[in-house]
């Protein structure tokens, strides 16, 4: 198919306002920007990489790992970095000059945007091997049956838990297992004089963010908002206001400001992501890890950030198989494990996965939140999701703040979606 077909009757406006909505809360990356463009060569020649790591100069192991896989293509490179959403709007800018760079590296969530848009390749078309990739993960690059790009690694939320507040309150770790018996735990933290959980419920997608465990976690779907499980959970959220376990501040809490609030030591828990490990070991702070518990036990399905390595649609499709070569030298084992290391990510294999933890036991539970994962795209849901995201954190706000039930504030959600 040409590019002329693949872009008649797409409003390219339209998509940049759907990445914009999707890509503001997941991970941290440092803002900053860079010239963009592709150069066109045979094989032998010059090949674009994109990515959204501006964090990264020339002299990083990102850098001379893009660089090294060139050389092992037979070809140069030529990276330009962006902050994540100028980036998915120079890829929707640049695939409709018919400009794209040969290697795009993009937030999850924005995959299927691209792809309904027709920027990106399958990987029937490109032949990249995924089969060795998490199913989980894999799904976030899934659209109607077909994958487009792979992993580089995923990040997730999980609970940090403050053991000399614990044993203080007398919780022994081990018993929290589901809703109730974490419950139950926050309530004897409260009667030991300190806090019980802190978490993010900001009105952005990093509020849907935070609030998606417990909602997929109490069997609820997307695409029922107003279903009986999607309110018991956003009840457990405002029970813990209403009660005392959390402060009312989630309310306006980003992800950092939430940290800030479990790093001065008086917080039992904190739902957070692996980013914040370095700083974890920074505070100082006697601490444990565990997967947010579903309802009724088991681990709850956080969502996947991280990244997708995707392969555009060019006019020249013989280059195709070097690029096929660049992005499967960048998703090997060995590159997997250097890059999630750099990253604070875990890798989307088994096998790096194992030789994570093997190098540092801290990752285990991170691995465990991993494997029960979800990306917020999967279902097929697509260019749905931005939509459902914004209804379900108006909801999420409403109750919390006392304006609405739980119950009325999602049947309005669903109301809005519909």
């Amino acid at each position: 198919m040409n590019r002329s077909a693949r872009f008649a009757g797409r409003r390219l406006t339209a998509a940049v306002l759907t990445v914009v909505a999707v890509t503001t809360g997941a991970t941290a990356c440092s803002s900053g920007t860079s010239g963009g463009g592709s150069t066109k060569a045979a094989d032998g020649g010059t090949y674009t990489i994109w990515d959204p790591y501006p964090q990264f100069d020339k002299s990083s192991p990102w850098a001379k790992l893009l660089d090294g896989c060139g050389t092992e293509a037979g070809v140069k490179i030529k990276r330009t970095a962006f902050d994540t959403s100028d980036l998915t709007n120079k890829a929707l800018l640049a695939a409709q000059q018919g400009n794209s760079a040969d290697v795009l590296i993009v937030d999850n969530p924005v995959v299927s945007t691209l792809a309904e848009a027709g920027v990106l390749t399958s990987t029937e078309e490109n032949k990249l091997a995924v089969s060795g990739v998490d199913r989980n993960l894999i799904a976030a690059g899934q659209q109607k049956g077909k994958i487009y790009g792979t992993p580089i690694g995923a990040n997730t939320l999980a609970l940090y838990y403050n053991k000399a507040v614990l044993k203080k309150a007398g919780v022994d770790i081990a018993a929290v297992k589901d809703w109730k018996s974490l419950t139950a735990a926050l309530a004897k933290v409260k009667a030991a004089g300190k806090k019980g959980i802190t978490f993010s419920a900001i009105g952005t997608e990093e509020g849907s963010f935070q609030f998606l465990p417990w909602y997929w976690g109490s069997g609820a779907q997307l695409t029922a908002l107003d279903s009986d499980q999607a309110v018991s959970a956003l009840s457990l959220w405002k029970g813990w206001l209403d009660k005392g376990y959390a402060p009312n501040s989630v309310i306006n809490n980003t992800q950092t400001t939430s940290w800030q609030e479990f790093a001065t030591g008086d917080y039992a828990f904190a739902e957070n992501g692996t980013w914040q490990l370095g700083n974890a070991d920074k505070a100082g702070l006697d601490y444990g890890v565990i997967p947010v518990p579903a309802a009724t036990g088991g681990d709850a399905a956080a969502p996947t950030g991280g990244e997708f390595v995707s392969i555009p649609v060019q006019d020249d499709t013989g280059r195709y198989a070097t690029t096929q070569k660049l992005v499967s030298c960048l998703t090997n084992a060995q590159n997997l494990l250097e890059t999630d290391t750099t990253l604070s990510y875990v890798a989307p294999t088994a096998e790096v996965q194992d030789k994570q933890v093997a190098a540092n036991p801290k990752l285990k539970p991170w691995v465990d939140a991993v494997k029960a994962a979800k990306g917020r795209t999967s279902d097929d849901l697509g260019t749905k999701y931005p939509k459902i995201s914004e209804q379900l954190w108006k909801a999420v706000q409403s109750a919390l703040s006392g304006s609405a039930s739980p119950k009325d504030a999602l049947g309005s959600a669903q109301s809005a979606v519909k």
